[in-house]
């Protein structure tokens, strides 16, 4: 699997040589003098290039074809009409020099007609209405070009007006009788050619020298320590380009890339050396192992994608999701861990430089500090909030070392910053869709479960309603010790609310739950030993029924461990001093307690019902039994497999006795107190 990570990351890599000097405008050279080991064309800057292309564009002179062939057709279409409109008129004394003499009329229509659309009859394209009568047009006759202003030429309303004026001088008789005729027959015939101005616009934009100049072999480029000025960047940025050109014909891909494969072997091989010393359990699941260099493909291939479209910008990854969901699942370290590889491997997938690769550091670095909660709405706000304002500060410090003016500052980059800030949003629903995936659990998680009104917690309240109060008491317990110690209180929380459900198969069988008889006086020790001990499996049973998460089910099994239901058990030994007893019959299944959190749900459980039997608490009373109840698990090895160490686990014995004291209000002893009780005494 690893393997294939290293493998699939390495062929995502460009194919050519990377240029071996880093230089930006206004900074010193910081290399030797450095000669052009060959000839080559100083490029002119693109936003250069790109404003002559705008103004070539923005005054180049649009084509206009002159249709002639539809002179043929208009007088067709005169002499059907004229011919129509002379059989209606004809009989009616309307017209008599029409009738008379009609191919003089005709004639004339036809003279005008050829004359006008010679001339051309202009339809402006509407992306051409409003440049004024100066605006000049390339006119297409037949082969021939001639630019002409739009004042020169005629439009369809000035043509008509050229018809009315025209046909008084007629010396027609009766000019009126083809004035519709000829109104009708009268559109435009030069109109806009697109195809052929978009050809010859290619073809000038095309012809745009890119190059200003030339280096020549051995010619000195920049002298060590001179600072880069806009020539003798635009010298080095022709350089760098020819030399990759070269270069990477002349040069082996197979070279390029062995050099890749061992910079990602390196990088991922020591990501993983730390996950197996720091990270051992996440190492040791196939699982999570699989999860977290998912991240590290994921994000490579995202980069990669992102780089083969112009429009985007590598900027606008949320980087930032990365730690924000490691650390919902495992811990800080880790997750800054994991960020720094990921931007290491995107910073060689990038061609943004090295401000790509120290934003995103930064910005990862303000995630884990920051201390984002995606359970808490508020708190992920304020956290996008600050990874945008680090975005935009950090940007525009690097913008003003590089350019010296804020009014230089690039504000698109700006804008790619804001929104990877926004795509950050979706590390909320990222979150339980990737705790299904790979059977993980979140806070989100956790606060659902800690609901009163969830299935198990409901049936539990019906059911044994003693067993319910202990888990809530077992539950602040627990929560204020982990919180003391660094654990996680909230996961404690939760399972100490689910750590007894088991009980309400036989809630009558516990003693919080009893008020009458007791169901244990028809049975044998032993047989209540299994009852008592029963609760365990069952609850393991009805957990995983009702599909709670895996690392709850653990509570459950490892609350009691493996010790003994000690009460029975001791019964059954002065019941039975003769018999070879085996105590596997009396003893939980266990496991033991392996997390921090597990071994604080153990002393809180045990703790909590035991300072209930207490008749009169005193505060030496409950510190000498919670001191006894610990030392016993020490004792029977029940914390050999638990993370704790002893001096949190003296935090969290101080944590109960302060606790357990106020539960039970044992009030303090003040000194005029104890000198009015032993006055008597010395009497």
């Amino acid at each position: 699997m690893i393997v294939g990570v290293v493998a699939f990351i390495t062929f995502l890599f460009p194919n050519n040589a990377k240029f071996k000097y880093e230089f930006d405008r206004g900074q010193p050279w910081r290399y030797d003098d450095l000669r052009a080991p060959f000839d080559f064309a100083i490029r002119k800057p693109a936003e250069e290039v790109e404003s002559e292309k705008k103004a070539l564009r923005d005054n180049f002179t649009p084509f206009y074809e002159l249709n002639l062939e539809i002179i043929k057709d208009k007088k067709r279409s005169l002499a059907g009409e004229f011919d129509h409109q002379l059989e209606l008129v004809q009989g009616e004394g309307q017209f008599e020099d029409v009738v008379r003499r009609p191919e003089a009329y005709l004639q004339f229509g036809k003279r005008f007609l050829e004359n006008l659309f010679t001339r051309g009859i202009l339809k402006l394209a509407p992306e051409h209405e409003g440049k004024g009568e100066d605006f000049v047009i390339n006119v297409v006759r037949g082969n021939t070009t001639q630019p002409q202003t739009v004042g020169n030429l005629l439009s369809l309303e000035e043509a008509k007006e050229l018809l009315s004026d025209s046909l008084p001088y007629s010396k027609l008789s009766e000019p009126e009788f083809l004035y519709p005729i000829l109104e009708g027959l009268i559109s435009p015939n030069l109109t806009f050619n697109d195809t052929l101005t978009q050809k010859i616009l290619d073809q000038e934009l095309s012809e745009i020298p890119t190059f200003r100049g030339r280096v020549s072999k051995g010619q000195l480029i920049v002298t060590k320590g001179a600072y880069i000025t806009d020539d003798i960047y635009q010298k080095l940025a022709s350089f760098r380009e020819q030399y990759e050109e070269e270069v990477t014909q002349k040069q082996s891909y197979l070279g390029v890339f062995i050099g890749y494969l061992l910079l990602s072997s390196l990088i991922i091989g020591i990501f993983l050396l730390y996950v197996r010393l720091y990270a051992q359990p996440v190492f040791a699941s196939f699982n999570k192992l699989i999860f977290i260099l998912f991240w590290l493909v994921g994000y490579s291939y995202l980069v990669y994608a992102v780089e083969q479209v112009g429009a985007l910008s590598t900027y606008m990854i949320p980087f930032c999701i990365l730690p924000i969901v490691i650390k919902t699942f495992y811990d800080e370290r880790l997750a800054l861990f994991t960020h720094l590889v990921v931007v290491l491997l995107a910073s060689f997938l990038s061609s943004l430089g090295y401000e790509f690769a120290f934003l995103q550091i930064l910005a990862g670095i303000v995630v884990l500090l920051s201390d984002v909660e995606t359970r808490e709405w508020s708190r992920f706000f304020y956290s996008i909030f600050f990874i945008f304002l680090v975005y935009g500060m950090g940007y525009l410090g690097l913008s003003l070392i590089l350019e010296g003016d804020i009014m230089e500052v690039d504000r698109t980059v700006l804008s790619w910053l804001a929104l990877s800030a926004f795509l950050t949003l979706l590390a909320y629903p990222l979150i339980p869709l990737l705790e299904r995936f790979f059977g993980f659990t979140s806070s989100i998680t956790l606060v659902e479960l800690s609901d009163t009104n969830r299935p198990l917690l409901r049936e539990l309240a019906l059911k044994a309603p003693g067993t319910l109060q202990h888990s809530l008491q077992v539950a602040n317990l627990s929560e204020e010790a982990a919180r003391k110690i660094g654990a996680n209180p909230l996961l404690v929380k939760v399972a100490a609310l689910y750590h007894d459900i088991g009980k309400t198969l036989k809630p009558e069988f516990f003693i919080e739950n009893q008020s009458g008889r007791n169901p244990h006086d028809g049975l044998s020790e032993l047989e209540s030993a299994q009852v008592i001990i029963s609760h365990v499996s069952e609850g393991v049973k009805m957990a995983k029924k009702a599909r709670l998460p895996g690392i709850l089910i653990n509570f459950i099994k490892t609350h009691h461990g493996t010790t003994r239901a000690e009460y029975f058990y001791r019964n059954y030994l002065k019941e039975h001093p003769e018999a070879e007893v085996d105590e596997n019959d009396f003893r939980y299944p266990g496991p033991k307690p392996r997390s921090k959190e597990e071994t604080i749900l153990m002393m809180a459980d045990s703790i909590e019902a035991a300072c209930k039997s207490l008749k009169n608490p005193t505060e030496e009373s409950l510190n000498n039994l919670i001191d006894k109840i610990i030392a016993g698990k020490i004792t029977l090895a029940q914390f050999e497999n638990s993370d704790m160490t002893f001096d949190e686990l003296e935090q969290c014995k101080a944590v109960f006795k302060q606790m357990m004291k106020s539960v039970h209000h044992v009030r303090i002893e003040y000194p005029e107190e104890k000198a009015e009780k032993e006055e008597p005494q010395k009497g």
